[in-house]
């Protein structure tokens, strides 16, 4: 099977796992008489407070270019100082392509900066990984604030998943998990071992990989990285809030509420489907209804449209962002330096 053959079976069942999670989650919409899904869908959004959505959206912005910078200053380290614009738009186009690729945008941002400052990919991949490794931290630092914040409703909420459902521990859940991984290591490394030329390309590429990755240890500058990273999931946070003040089923929900939600918004958004199209639809509309009793069909519409909205200002950003990488490829080929 050839791995174009491959790479669309893959984009296929992602696909289909992703439609029959939004059709289950569109199932939790029980319209009036007289009114369908869609027609619910459309009166909560003219329900929403339009002001707090651009308030969100401003917010997204302003934590993209943080992102931006952020990741400017992981590739300083390694000798290369690109321009905030073409780090932001790089960002962006990697954005629009996690839409349909899921985690495509991790290296397709990297291409992008290659075409507009001509850093070497494997370097600027590294540094993504170090932001990813970061990420993850204050991901794990914020489900940590979250239990001990509301520890009873959580874990009561975890016992009603599938997987809690299923019979099987988490000890034997993750005694899979290391059993696939040291299966597909070892394949690997019985490819590495019989195949010269891909020792000779992974040397090369681990070489430039492992100057950006250890770039974070060469920062000028280590507590303005960390009030970068701080404050790139304190803006994330605010979006949450601002768009749970939008609605009416959920403008009442404190604090907590806001911190449990965002939260299990960030895990379902981390699962490898497109944008986290799917698990979002199905994860947080529960959460809404088992830890705040909010309405089933106001919880469904008001996660279709969060998503939704986030969705558009990222389709919006990474296509702008496209289109001005284009012009300026097109200008630095037609006059070089």
């Amino acid at each position: 099977m050839s791995s174009r053959v491959k790479a669309s079976l893959q984009y296929f069942v992602i696909l289909a796992i992703t439609t029959v999670l939004i059709w289950f989650s569109l199932r939790g919409i029980q319209a009036g008489q007289g009114e369908d899904r869609w027609d619910y869908l459309l009166n909560t959004w003219k329900s929403a407070d339009k002001t707090w959505l651009l308030v969100m959206a401003a917010v997204a912005m302003v934590s993209h270019v943080v992102r931006a910078q952020r990741w400017r200053m992981l590739m300083e380290p390694a000798g290369y100082r690109v321009k905030l614009g073409s780090s932001f738009y790089s960002l962006m186009v990697g954005y629009l392509i996690n839409l349909v690729i899921p985690r495509g945008g991790e290296v397709s941002r990297c291409y992008n900066l290659y075409k507009l400052e001509k850093t070497p990919v494997d370097m600027s991949f590294g540094t993504v990984v170090v932001e990813r490794i970061v990420d993850l931290i204050c991901l794990v630092i914020l489900i940590c604030i979250s239990f001990l914040l509301e520890s009873k409703k959580l874990i009561a909420f975890l016992d009603t998943l599938p997987i809690s459902a299923s019979g099987l521990s988490s000890r034997v859940w993750l005694l899979y998990a290391l059993g696939a991984v040291v299966l597909v290591a070892f394949g690997f490394w019985q490819l590495f071992k019989k195949n010269e030329r891909l020792r000779n390309f992974i040397r090369k590429t681990w070489s430039g990989f492992r100057s950006g990755f250890l770039s974070v240890f060469r920062l000028n500058n280590k507590p303005l990285f960390l009030f970068y990273s701080l404050l790139i999931w304190v803006l994330y946070f605010l979006m949450s809030y601002a768009v749970i003040k939008a609605f009416p089923s959920t403008s009442g929900l404190g604090i907590n509420a806001v911190l449990s939600l965002f939260a299990i918004g960030a895990i379902a958004m981390a699962a490898p489907l497109p944008g986290g199209t799917g698990s979002y639809h199905v994860l947080v509309p529960q959460g809404l209804i088992f830890l705040y009793h909010v309405e089933q069909s106001d919880a469904v519409a008001f996660t279709f449209i969060f998503h939704g909205w986030q969705t558009l200002i990222m389709i919006v950003g990474g296509a702008i962002s496209l289109l001005v990488t284009s012009y300026l490829s097109r200008k630095k080929a037609d006059h070089p330096a």
